[in-house]
């Protein structure tokens, strides 16, 4: 008999789904019925990453197997050793990702295996250089990241890993990097703006429809979506303050501009409650907590209270996450706020 206070894991309804018990989409329906009974869970923000100790205890392991197998292969030079890397990769994955479904050991393996198969790809196109640089030039990246997407493509066909989605469209990213590079060259060097910009917001609006297509948040299309704002952000980011400051010599407006960007951003992170856009702007505000307290007189200690004051918002912002998100959806017109997770 089975007892009142038996819990069903996740992960033990992903392994019920790899063993043929139930098939997926039951799988989420009987998740979402749970999380409705319980109440929507929507604005934590969950993201499946470690279920137990053992994703650590075997990520250990991936790390010192694959890492040794690296340095005994690498006589056979760089595009060889990637090509066995990455195979063992997906072996390995066929044990820990496919019948273990353990959740760290296989995004790094993932993440190992795309690494590897742009590298096998890249150093194949152009034997004996040295410098992506000069793979770029070649041409050789475009093809590189293209071939990586679908290579990265084939590995979520077999083993649907949320972050494989990012991945793919990190390989797409080299892609049209690369092919800026060749069709306007020194753009991307000078004003990297015009190529990153309209590529992380492209990445941003799949995230988005992702998320737009799971408001609750009770499918792995929410855990997609984390991973693709996560690779969004910077790409948005960094390359604005570049355009607009200089790091080195940070003047007083300069600062004023970091600090709106990063409420501009705060406010879409509201809506769209997602904190992973954050993440990339918190060293620019720090930056910009920098410029404004070493005009004051506390001298030796700006850096401590640059820092502080960094961590001292970011503090603010996951108490009053809530509430301020309620004032903003307030703020945000109706057929935006019908699409986003409602407010706690």
């Amino acid at each position: 008999m089975i007892g009142d206070h038996l819990a069903i894991r996740r992960a033990d309804l992903d392994a019920a789904v790899a063993a043929g018990v139930i098939d997926a989409g039951a799988a989420d329906r009987l998740v979402a019925f749970v999380q409705r009974a319980e109440g929507s869970q929507a604005d934590e923000e969950n993201l499946r990453l470690i279920s137990s100790f053992n994703d650590i205890f075997v990520t250990i392991g991936l790390a010192l197997f694959l890492g040794a197998l690296a340095y005994i292969v690498s006589g056979l030079g760089v595009s060889g050793s990637a090509l066995i890397i990455a195979a063992a990769s997906w072996a390995l994955a066929e044990v820990f990702t496919r019948i273990k479904r353990l959740a760290l050991p296989s995004i790094v393996l993932l993440v190992v295996y795309s690494l590897s198969a742009y590298v096998c790809i890249a150093s194949w196109l152009a034997p004996g250089l040295s410098s992506l640089d000069a793979i770029y030039l070649r041409g050789g990246a475009a093809f590189a990241g293209l071939a990586t997407a679908i290579l990265v493509g084939l590995h979520w066909w077999r083993f649907r890993v949320p972050i494989t989605i990012a991945a793919a469209c990190s390989a797409l990213a080299i892609t049209a990097i690369a092919l800026a590079r060749g069709y306007a060259p020194g753009l991307f060097e000078t004003h990297p703006i015009f190529i990153m910009v309209p590529v992380g917001l492209a990445v941003f609006t799949l995230a988005m429809w992702y998320d737009t297509s799971d408001r609750q948040r009770l499918t792995r299309r929410t855990d997609i979506a984390f991973w693709l704002h996560l690779l969004a952000a910077p790409m948005i980011v960094h390359p604005i303050v570049a355009e607009l400051t200089t790091l080195g010599d940070m003047t007083l407006a300069d600062a004023g501009l970091i600090l709106a960007l990063f409420v501009i951003l705060s406010f879409v992170a509201l809506v769209a409650d997602r904190r992973a856009l954050l993440v990339s702007s918190l060293i620019y505000l720090g930056y910009a907590a920098y410029a404004l307290i070493s005009t004051t007189e506390w001298g030796s200690s700006t850096y401590a209270f640059a820092v502080l004051a960094v961590g001292s918002i970011v503090l603010l912002l996951s108490v009053a996450w809530r509430p301020l998100r309620r004032v903003v959806l307030l703020a945000t017109p109706e057929p935006i706020r019908s699409r986003v997770p409602e407010a706690a």
